[in-house]
């Protein structure tokens, strides 16, 4: 068999003085001008016939007939003018797809192994092998044909029809799987012509000769020497030019239709005159007739009774009384027909299987035997022995290379007068006459042939001849010259076909390191691929076995037709508009069963070889995934992704996830300057760092002004963000808004970005640097209303300051710690982004530390050990500290209000209550809570804006460049807001106890009070965030949704358990 992609010189000529018909539905532009429609009437059969007599027209077709790959004979055509006359396709269904296909099918397995597979496996199991790979066939043209229909299939075949039906990277990996297969393909059919030469033609021609018993490895290196050689001269014959492999298309094909006619006419035969081959049995025993002439013991000249060679070959002298083999003494020696005919009856004893393992006797198992009362050694005796051990399985994987070629008509569909009509009809015509003629041949070999002759799979018991020969008429040397001119032109064939393959492939630039085997000569010759593919070829030809090498195609064949109903499965059940091919023959039931029966097959031959295949193309799907060129091919995986997405989106619930699904979705609002270019690209790296590749990142901007005049620097804009997005590693969506302002821009982002559930719920964006400038007195207002516009929309806002200062995703922190002040109850994302963080390799091995706020009177080791539990019960790994402030610190408010001192000790305690007492407790907390709330009303407002104000947050580490300060600051979904102050005094004193803090993360809540002339609030943010900051290098400002992120479900089981 051979599974290239194949091409018929389209050269015809002109015959008898009238022109060639044109096709009115195909482009002729290089032909004549003058050249009209003739010969319009309704004549039938005028497809093969065209203008021409039908005689004529057929056997210009077969003088022209090639079985070459597509694109082959324009690499040719500089040498041949004639080519170059009349370039329209003209090939039928009959020259262009069926005998094709017919060729490629039949091959080296029938003539040399399906005699041996139907005797070894019996008439029932052959059966069953040569059925389901033939209905896996059949399935898979069914889906070929939907593909090939649904438009030109161009040079590359298969592997076009995957690529553009499943993404590149299904293409390229299943296509270079398929390369493989094709050039094992050609190693196999070369090994073929090497037994077959040193089996059955010229024994005496082998250079390494049998020394005691070492016949089979003698075998295996002629082989290999013999191998190397013929794989030299056919590379070198296909590098001088594809035309003289064109020249022996036809004569390769009168092989296999002479071969099939020559089997069915010796099977006639048999039933009124079987061919004499007589098989000689020593008790139940084959024997090998290559060292004796006379089946007997003894043998009668003058009439005194010698002995014969075989008696010498059992015994070890020629005397009557000499000592001899135990099993030879108690056995007679018999004589058999080898071939009794289809009318002996000898169907019903091979209808069973006679499996045997390696080195065991083919046995006649219906005859009587005495074996003696020792077991005596066959090794060295002239028995018909088994060279490998045979079971269900091993025969399926050698045998389905058989019916592979069924691409045939498919890859050479731009020479096709119609393709549509043609491919469908010409492949599944073929695979039913192929099937045919193999299911019919299973049972003729198990009704005509001894079933001792079926299992000797080198003819040794008949004399050394190949055993389907014995049964063709009228001489066995047809089949034989044949089958050796058969698997010789095969080979051929597969060395022209895979390196246009691989030619393909490389010119699409899907496999980067194989961009060099797309160059060839100047007229387009893939030289360096037919290299590349003679030295693949050659580690087939050092493996030296048939029945090792048919296995492994196998794997690559299966592969490629799995993933042929892989595709007609998907686009069907797609049901995108593009799909609409001709072919109307087909459903995706029926596709998925032959996807199926693929992989099922693929696993019965081998499992490892299974394994071994999927392996290789997954390595080469990732790679071409992370290294591949992008291409838009309108593919069904991409149709399918988007289907998918559709209906997760469709199934994701609007409102706020659980909390074990909570994760910060994130919108990175991104500054651009004149030139569209991001101003903070550390905005991303820190993107990236926080989201460590997971969750959604929405990546906005905002541009000011009409977007009709506007789309082009939109486009510039998109283009620069995402190229940043790929350096930066930060795997997202981009997303540009043009708006009159920019405040109203990033309104429009916060309400409108993202789709469906997938919408954001953190905004990530810079410190605005120049909002203390007199000349732009809406800097900080634009950001006051950010914080408010993500405070009503429940989501979380962090502002970077100096961001540019933050590290990059190349450093690396050696050591350092994440302080994170926990000071109001945010619901946890105070304890989750050092996580986060820490999940990425630049903060890897950074240490997290807790500090909690807490005044003189409490018990501070007390709050210690609970904090230290609670994070326990969190999964969190955390040093815990508790700083003590005097109570003119801290606001009687905050000290309700959030989590710290007595109020957090009594919700940690909590846990070890019982239901009524926490309920109890809860209550007199929130009671507690509400009268400070009324207290506090009641009280003069602080001046927010004065210097003495500062953050609780602080960086201890300076002198790095790399450090990082992230504040958080909760708004609490009640219609309160926390207000917290700290003096300036205790800010300096405690500012510098630390110095080998990278990143300081702190929880802090603001209330907006004050308004200045024409309702515009005071900067308060800007103030708080200025002064709590003056000695700090960069921050980041956090405002909490206040939403429950963290959770405690472990803690529970625990103790309902």
């Amino acid at each position: 068999t051979l599974n290239n992609m194949y091409e018929c010189n389209t050269c015809l000529g002109l015959f008898y003085g009238v022109p060639r018909e044109s096709s009115p539905f195909i482009t002729n532009a290089d032909m004549d001008k003058g050249i009209i429609y003739e010969g319009k009437n309704m004549a039938l059969f005028e497809e093969e016939m065209d203008s021409n007599p039908m005689v004529s027209s057929l056997l210009n077709k077969l003088a022209n007939y090639t079985n070459l790959t597509q694109g082959v004979i324009e690499h040719e055509a500089d040498e041949d003018s004639k080519r170059r006359e009349i370039k329209a396709p003209r090939m039928g269904t009959f020259i262009g797809v069926y005998l094709p296909c017919l060729q490629n099918i039949l091959g080296v397995i029938l003539f040399l192994r399906l005699t041996w597979i139907v005797g070894t496996a019996g008439v029932l199991e052959s059966f069953i092998i040569v059925f389901m790979c033939c209905a896996c066939t059949m399935l898979t043209a069914i889906s070929m044909s939907a593909i090939a229909t649904n438009g030109v299939v161009p040079a590359g075949g298969s592997y076009y029809m995957i690529s553009r039906s499943l993404g590149p990277e299904f293409g390229g990996a299943v296509g270079l799987c398929f390369y493989l297969g094709t050039t094992f393909a050609g190693a196999m059919y070369i090994l073929g012509t090497i037994e077959i030469l040193l089996t059955y033609i010229s024994p005496s021609a082998a250079i390494f000769k049998s020394e005691d018993g070492g016949e089979a490895e003698a075998m295996l290196n002629n082989m290999r020497v013999y191998g190397t050689c013929i794989i030299a001269l056919m590379a070198i014959v296909v590098f001088v030019g594809v035309k003289y492999v064109n020249k022996l298309a036809l004569v390769f094909l009168a092989c296999v239709i002479l071969s099939i006619i020559a089997i069915y006419a010796g099977v006639i035969k048999t039933a009124f005159d079987p061919p004499d081959f007589r098989i000689c049995l020593l008790g139940n025993r084959t024997l090998s007739r290559r060292n004796f002439d006379t089946c007997a013991k003894f043998t009668k000249i003058d009439n005194k009774t010698e002995t014969t060679r075989l008696w010498r070959l059992f015994c070890d002298s020629a005397l009557l009384n000499a000592t001899c083999d135990e099993y030879f003494s108690l056995n007679n020696v018999t004589e058999i027909q080898g071939i009794p005919g289809v009318s002996s009856g000898v169907l019903i004893d091979n209808l069973w299987s006679t499996y045997s393992d390696k080195g065991s006797v083919v046995e006649k198992r219906e005859l009587p035997s005495l074996t003696g009362t020792e077991e005596t050694k066959v090794a060295g005796l002239p028995y018909v022995f088994t060279d490998i051990m045979t079971f269900f399985t091993m025969l399926v994987g050698i045998y389905f290379p058989s019916v592979t070629g069924i691409m045939a008509g498919s890859n050479r569909s731009g020479d096709l007068k119609d393709a549509q009509k043609s491919i469908p009809t010409g492949t599944i015509l073929a695979i039913s006459t192929t099937s045919f003629i193999y299911l019919s041949c299973i049972v003729l070999f198990g009704a005509c042939i001894e079933g001792v002759i079926l299992r000797d799979k080198f003819g040794e018991a008949v004399n050394g001849n190949l055993v389907i020969g014995t049964l063709a008429w009228p001489s066995p040397w047809v089949i034989v010259i044949g089958s050796f001119f058969s698997t010789c032109g095969a080979g051929l064939q597969s060395l022209t076909g895979a390196p246009r393959l691989l030619q393909a492939i490389s010119r699409d630039g899907i496999v980067p390191f194989l961009h060099v085997f797309g160059h060839g000569k100047a007229n387009g010759e893939p030289t360096w691929a037919l290299l590349l593919t003679a030295c693949i070829c050659e580690i087939g030809i050092l493996i030296a076995s048939l029945d090792s090498v048919a296995p492994i195609l196998s794997m690559f064949f299966l592969m490629c037709y799995m993933f042929v109903n892989l595709a007609c499965a998907v686009q069907t059940l797609l049901r995108t508009p593009n799909w609409r091919p001709r072919f109307k023959f087909y459903h995706w039931t029926l596709s998925f069963l032959g996807m199926s029966l693929c992989l099922a097959l693929m696993f019965i031959c081998s499992w490892y070889y299974a394994l071994i295949a999927m392996v290789i193309a997954g390595c080469i799907y990732k790679y071409i995934e992370y290294r591949g060129a992008e291409k838009e091919w309108g593919d069904g995986i991409r149709g399918l992704s988007l289907n998918a997405a559709r209906y997760a989106l469709l199934r994701v619930e609007a409102g706020h996830p659980h909390t074990k699904n909570w994760r910060p979705q994130v919108l990175v609002l991104l500054n651009l300057d004149s030139e569209q270019l991001v101003k903070h690209p550390r905005l991303l790296s820190f993107t990236s760092q926080l989201k460590a590749g997971k969750g959604l990142t929405i990546v906005g901007s905002v541009l000011q002004g009409i977007y009709l005049d506007k789309c082009v620097e939109v486009q510039k804009a998109e283009e620069n963000v995402k190229s940043l997005m790929a350096i930066e590693k930060t795997k997202g969506f981009c997303q540009i808004v043009v708006s009159p302002s920019l405040r109203d821009g990033v309104s429009h982002l916060i309400q409108s970005a993202g789709l469906g559930g997938m919408k954001h719920n953190t905004v990530l964006m810079a410190w605005p640097q120049s909002w203390k400038l007199t000349d732009n007195p809406f800097s900080w207002k634009n950001f006051v209303d950010t914080v408010r516009e993500t405070t009503a929309a429940q989501q979380a806002l962090l502002v970077a300051k100096n961001i540019d200062l933050f590290p990059a995703n190349q450093e690396r922190f050696s050591e350092g710690n994440i302080d994170v002040w926990w000071i109001v109850h945010d619901g946890g994302m105070l304890m989750l982004l050092p996580f986060l963080l820490r999940q990425h390799k630049v903060w890897r091995k950074c240490k997290m530390r807790i500090f909690t706020v807490a005044q003189m009177d409490d018990n501070s080791i007390q709050m210690k050990k609970d904090l230290q539990m609670f994070l326990y019960h969190l999964r969190l790994n955390a040093e815990v500290e508790v700083v003590e402030m005097f109570e003119n610190d801290i606001s009687a408010f905050t000290y309700e209000k959030t989590l710290v001192m007595e109020q957090r000790s009594q919700m940690l305690k909590q846990m070890q209550l019982s239901k009524n007492e926490r309920e109890r407790e809860i209550q007199s907390i929130t009671d507690e809570s509400r009268g400070s709330i009324r207290r506090q009303r009641h009280c003069s407002p602080q001046c927010v804006g004065q210097d003495k104000q500062a953050q609780l947050i602080h960086d201890r580490n300076t002198a790095s460049h790399s450090a990082a300060v992230v504040q958080a600051n909760a708004a609490a979904a009640a219609p309160e807001r926390v207000q917290m102050t700290w003096t300036k005094e205790k800010l300096v004193s405690e500012k510098h106890k630390n110095k080998e803090t990278n990143l300081t993360v702190c929880a802090v809540g603001q209330k907006f009070d004050g308004e200045m002339g024409g309702g515009h609030h005071l900067p308060c943010h800007q103030i708080f965030g200025s002064v709590g900051s003056a000695e700090l290098d960069n921050k980041a400002l956090w405002a909490g949704s206040g939403l429950k992120i963290i959770s405690l479900i472990p803690l529970v089981f625990q103790q309902q358990h």
